[in-house]
């Protein structure tokens, strides 16, 4: 079968965890939150309904996709487009592209920072090959603006972020909704996985902690895998509705 993503992939291997996935999710809500474009996130009033629930479905087309055959991943990402599309029309004006690939760049940086922090150090040839699967993403969704390289995102990308983020009120009201969904503990642990996988620039406008306290609770999460504890943990620090759904992240191949 032509896959979209090679089986071998190492982004398999980082999309194919559901801990990994929470990360990148944990990376994502942060950075959603500062983007300029994010008021289109609010025009249908999903986003502030469910916030957890907007960004789990955003990672769950992502995980979709890559492990899925060529056309398959083709139809979700067409899927994907139309989506937006029907938003532009309902609003009656076009997301900008940079706000597109903003959303694309997420995806690529926090699928190696998530992996980072958790397993281990990628190498330059996998950190490419993370970039080279949402370049092709991009390229389906007829994205222009691309950077060509793994080499020329790295600049793109902290061009976007100097650029496309800003607090704002809606900043202020997506973590207000996070606390409302997650409860005051969850959503301090919520803050400190930010800490942990977002970039300085990031940190920094949201006013983030610098102190990594969960650094050594997440070095016993990892000990916790040697004994088939760490679901237990996961789903005492994971809202009821979505343990069933991470759980289900965990196959790291459905093929």
């Amino acid at each position: 079968m032509d896959f979209f993503v090679k089986p071998d992939s190492i982004v398999r291997q980082i999309w194919g965890k559901g801990d990994t996935i929470l990360f990148i999710f944990a990376g994502a809500s942060a950075e959603f939150a500062l983007n300029k474009a994010v008021d289109w996130l609010y025009f249908t009033g999903k986003l502030p309904a469910d916030p957890l629930g907007r960004l789990f479905s955003t990672v769950s087309y992502a995980r979709e996709i890559v492990f899925a055959d060529r056309q398959a991943a083709a139809a979700a990402i067409d899927r994907i487009t139309a989506i937006h599309a029907a938003v532009e029309k309902g609003r009656a004006q076009q997301i900008p592209d940079w706000a597109y690939r903003d959303v694309l760049f997420m995806l690529i940086d926090y699928s190696i920072r998530a992996f980072e922090v958790l397993e281990r150090k990628l190498t330059v040839e996998e950190e490419a090959e993370t970039f080279d699967v949402f370049y092709r993403v991009g390229l389906q969704m007829n994205l222009t603006g691309l950077p060509g390289t793994y080499a020329d995102w790295i600049v793109m990308r902290q061009d976007h972020l100097n650029a496309n983020l800003a607090y704002s009120h809606f900043t202020q009201d997506l973590y207000t909704q996070y606390k409302k969904h997650l409860g005051i503990a969850r959503y301090h642990v919520l803050l400190q996985t930010q800490v942990l996988v977002v970039p300085q620039i990031v940190n920094r406008l949201l006013s983030l902690d610098r102190i990594k306290w969960l650094l050594p609770v997440l070095q016993i999460y990892k000990m916790s895998r040697l004994v088939k504890m760490d679901q237990v943990i996961r789903n005492m620090i994971l809202p009821n509705k979505y343990v069933d759904e991470v759980k289900n992240l965990d196959v790291a191949d459905k093929t």
